[in-house]
């Protein structure tokens, strides 16, 4: 039971992060059991535990979403991202294994070779970044740091971030990630903080410029925000 209910959390969650269920799609027991080959019981479980993530939302009467986030509010993980992963580079710094290290080195080199590329596969480099930002978590040694952000570093991948990054934006974020290998790799803690800071306030504002620029193209006649977790928004 605990493996099918992991199996259909990695499934439904898959589905989230790579667009087969959009931000504000409607999602049923019944209809996932059927796509993922599992009884409704592990999918009901698995659906709880990406609500725990804020990757679902549950509404009365209506039933299960995936998850959509205003403006303010995707500004506001930023700002805590920017918070709390510059304090868990700190740490890593400090604290960061060999391995750990070695690994991180590995990821950053990899997301390196392939953003050189004309056309870079995205989909991997969106899984080597939240591996690398992950890790470091893990590195900071904070158990409670690392639960605490944990659907947090979550959420940029639900976005699609790197879909809205160009070429050049791309290349610079993997140059970022060489940067903090480079700062574990020498223990500084204030190097490494800095560069997180830099790397997560430059994802920011690539998101938030492209709200701004479809919200300024939109019908003059609509009221509201644009909507950035829309697909067609996010690349």
């Amino acid at each position: 039971m605990v493996k099918a209910v992991d199996i259909a959390y990695e499934t439904i969650r898959d589905g989230i992060r790579n667009g087969t269920y959009p931000p504000g799609s409607h999602l049923t027991a019944q209809a996932l059991a059927e796509a993922s080959g599992f009884s409704r019981t592990p999918v009901r479980e698995a659906m709880r535990r990406l609500h725990a993530e804020a990757l679902i939302q549950f509404i009365p009467n209506r039933g299960a979403f995936v998850a959509t986030w205003s403006r303010r509010e995707i500004e506001q993980i930023y700002d805590l991202r920017i918070l709390l992963e510059s304090f868990a580079a700190r740490e890593a710094a400090l604290h960061i294994s060999d391995e750990q290290l070695a690994r991180l080195r590995e990821i950053a080199q990899q997301m390196h070779a392939i953003t050189q590329r004309d056309d870079p596969d995205i989909e991997k480099v969106t899984d080597l970044n939240d591996e690398f930002h992950k890790l470091v978590l893990d590195a900071s040694g904070n158990v409670r740091l690392r639960d605490l952000l944990g659907s947090i570093v979550e959420i940029p991948l639900v976005l699609n971030t790197f879909r809205s990054y160009s070429l050049e934006q791309i290349r610079r974020s993997s140059t970022q990630h060489l940067e903090l290998a480079d700062a574990f790799s020498a223990r500084e803690p204030d190097w490494a903080a800095a560069i997180m800071t830099a790397h997560i306030r430059s994802a920011r504002q690539t998101l938030m410029s492209k709200s701004d620029a479809a919200e300024s193209s939109a019908d003059p006649g609509q009221t509201g925000l644009v909507d950035v977790t829309s697909k067609d928004q996010i690349g």
